[in-house]
């Protein structure tokens, strides 16, 4: 499979498990995958991996995929057991947004470690950087607004709000590193 054909596949599987579930969901997905193609320039050959991994990273909400509850473990292991994706997308899925923090406070932390190895720092930035750059209807924002939104939603004392604050300073430093790269790649000559 081509990365071109990668896109093409991962726009109409996401689209399938969340459209008409999760329309909301779909919409956000659709906005992280729109920010992966605004941040190309700092991906060369792995651009078409990452707008794959972006608009699939939370097919695990797909109450079709739903087991543990936990949406980046369901996803990445219907995309590894069901879908045949590509190992590298699935690790992303596994992975997105400081996943292994969540897992921890869930008690999923060396399940999730054991069965998808973390292994692309740059490319697990960026997706972060998507993600949270990235409002649940799909429009721009920034990572400070997201994670007060997230905790607003679920409740600053719920997993989901402690598990993003405890996040927050990782979510901004894998931006900061995204908007490195960017910079540079714009002050480099044509």
């Amino acid at each position: 499979m081509t990365t071109a054909g990668l896109t093409e596949w991962a726009y109409l599987l996401a689209e399938s498990l969340l459209a008409d579930s999760l329309p909301r969901r779909w919409a956000h997905s659709h906005g992280v995958a729109e920010r992966a193609r605004i941040i190309a320039p700092v991906l060369g050959d792995d651009a078409e991996l990452l707008e794959a991994a972006a608009v699939l990273h939370d097919i695990g909400y797909s109450p079709d995929l739903a087991k543990t509850g936990f949406h980046p473990l369901d996803g990445a292991r219907y995309l590894r057991d069901v879908a045949n994706a590509d190992e590298r997308v699935v690790r992303l899925v596994a992975h997105h947004s400081c996943a292994w923090m969540e897992a921890e406070a869930r008690g999923l932390r060396e399940e999730l470690e054991s069965e998808f190895p973390r292994d692309q720092a740059h490319l697990n930035d960026a997706l972060c950087f998507c993600d949270m750059n990235t409002t649940p209807d799909g429009t721009p924002t920034n990572p400070v607004d997201r994670v007060n939104e997230i905790a607003g939603r679920y409740g600053v004392d719920s997993l989901i709000g402690t598990f993003i604050r405890r996040a927050e300073p990782e979510i901004l430093a894998c931006t900061a590193r995204v908007l490195e790269r960017l910079a540079a790649v714009k002050r480099q000559p044509m």
